[in-house]
């Protein structure tokens, strides 16, 4: 069973990576981090300390220049935390996000990222949130329950009808 002190360090370590993020801190995000270490933002991207890391942050903070980053939650036990975040900025910067020009959205969106902390370093971070209601506030996704959403997945029903009817 973990000691107390070790679930105390995975949080800490949660803990003061996040607010690490919110004062925009690369040098500091990164050195949360032990060499090797990776974080996977899941169904995006998987990020690795060195390597694509420091670009794909410091896209992200160029590309939101008001970003702010707001701790729910933080839980832990041995070398796991849990952190719950909310997250919220405004597309107006100098960088494009995922491929997309920035086009003045507001976004807020929310997520928990599963921390895994080594003699005081994180070597693993999963992070999960809703990417499709991310896309949607950024308009690469119809509104949910518009008019054009119910016409690309008739399309997609259709697309998959007549894949079944003449063999994929």
């Amino acid at each position: 069973m973990a000691s107390t002190a070790e679930s105390l360090d995975a949080v800490a370590v949660g803990r003061a990576y996040f607010e690490t993020i919110g004062r925009r801190d690369l040098d500091a995000m990164e050195a949360f981090y032990e060499p090797g270490g990776t974080g996977e933002l899941h169904g995006l991207v998987v990020l690795h300390v060195p390597g694509n890391y420091r670009q794909w942050f410091g896209d992200l903070l160029r590309a939101f220049p008001d970003l702010k980053m707001e701790i729910l939650d933080v839980v832990g036990g041995g070398e796991v935390a849990a952190v719950r975040w909310r997250a919220t900025g405004t597309f107006t910067g100098s960088s494009r996000f995922e491929g997309l020009e920035p086009n003045g959205a507001s976004v807020t969106m929310s997520g928990c990222d599963v921390i895994r902390v080594r003699d005081g370093r994180i070597y693993r971070n999963d992070a999960y949130t809703n990417g499709a209601d991310l896309a949607r506030q950024l308009g690469a996704l119809p509104p949910q329950g518009s008019l054009p959403e119910r016409a690309l997945t008739a399309a997609l029903n259709a697309k998959t009808r007549l894949a079944r009817r003449f063999g994929r």
